[in-house]
């Protein structure tokens, strides 16, 4: 990796500022999100950032979720932060929402060919609604999978060696930018489908099947509990203990020294520079060159 004088301080402090605009954001336009993830984890470990983490995840309900763009175009300083989802136009290799700082140039392996916002960023991750039955959770769960295949169209590492192949095949298999995204908009909209004011559980379909498979009660995201996150109060799942046991186990235990390593696998970082000084320098090199 590449980088401008940064260190891990120097990226959390940035994440750090993203989310309080995000916060600030949500209360004025009424939009419900919490910690999630090793960024929940934090928050209650640590009272801030995992020291190793370089990255912030948050959930939010689907309506709100699917509001959030709209609400940013319209109301955010979109000069400073910019709303990022895939669409028929873009993909970003991400089932995520990302709120990106545009002053900020934060590059990954997997989108160092595409002509994006390349800032750094915080994960807005979609809650939806648990299908009532095991069949019919089944097949939630085969549209999730299809959905994240071609929604990330990237060979998924750490998910074991049949996640790995099949998503090979799948991709190999369907190659028009067209198609894919015909097929996972098809399979975001089934997955989705089940209203949560209907349903009283909810989970992550754009993840790992592990983290798919865990189902955790709305309630703790409609009236969510706070806990303190580097000196400020942030939202949290009401019940936070058994969130986090169910998504890590004992989760108070520190990892052994070799897993405590950055998530992102960068190629270049500059935190003090726009992305867009770097286009056809650091990202997007081959398709420029061609032109």
């Amino acid at each position: 990796m590449e980088s401008a004088n940064v260190d891990i301080s120097d990226i959390q402090e940035k994440l750090l500022e993203i989310l309080l605009y995000f916060k600030g954001f949500c209360e004025q336009h009424g939009l419900k999100f919490v910690l999630a993830g090793g960024t929940c984890l934090g928050a209650i470990r640590h009272q801030g950032f995992i020291p190793w983490d370089d990255d912030i995840d948050v959930f939010m309900l689907r309506d709100d979720y699917e509001k959030l763009s709209t609400l940013w175009s319209t109301f955010a300083d979109t000069e400073k932060y910019a709303c990022v989802r895939s669409n028929e136009q873009i993909n970003i290799h991400h089932t995520a929402t990302e709120i990106k700082d545009c002053n900020t140039t934060f590059i990954n392996h997997h989108s160092v060919d595409l002509d994006i916002n390349q800032g750094l960023m915080i994960d807005v991750i979609p809650l939806d609604g648990v299908a009532k039955g095991s069949a019919a959770q089944v097949i939630q769960i085969m549209d999730a999978m299809l959905y994240c295949c071609f929604n990330f169209q990237r060979l998924p590492e750490h998910k074991g060696r049949f996640t790995y192949q099949a998503t090979k095949c799948a991709l190999r298999m369907f190659r028009s930018p067209h198609t894919r995204y015909s097929i996972w908009k098809r399979c975001e909209k089934r997955l989705s489908r089940y209203q949560i004011a209907k349903h009283p559980m909810v989970a992550s379909f754009g993840e790992g099947l592990k983290i798919m498979r865990q189902h955790f009660p709305k309630e703790w995201f409609l009236n969510p509990g706070t806990a303190i996150f580097e000196g400020y109060e942030m939202p949290v799942p009401a019940d936070s203990d058994e969130y986090l046991r169910i998504s890590y186990g004992d989760y108070m235990q520190l990892p052994p020294v070799e897993e405590r390593v950055f998530r992102h696998d960068t190629v270049f970082i500059d935190l003090n520079t726009s992305y867009k000084k770097y286009r056809g320098i650091k990202y997007y090199i081959q398709d420029t060159e061609a032109k």
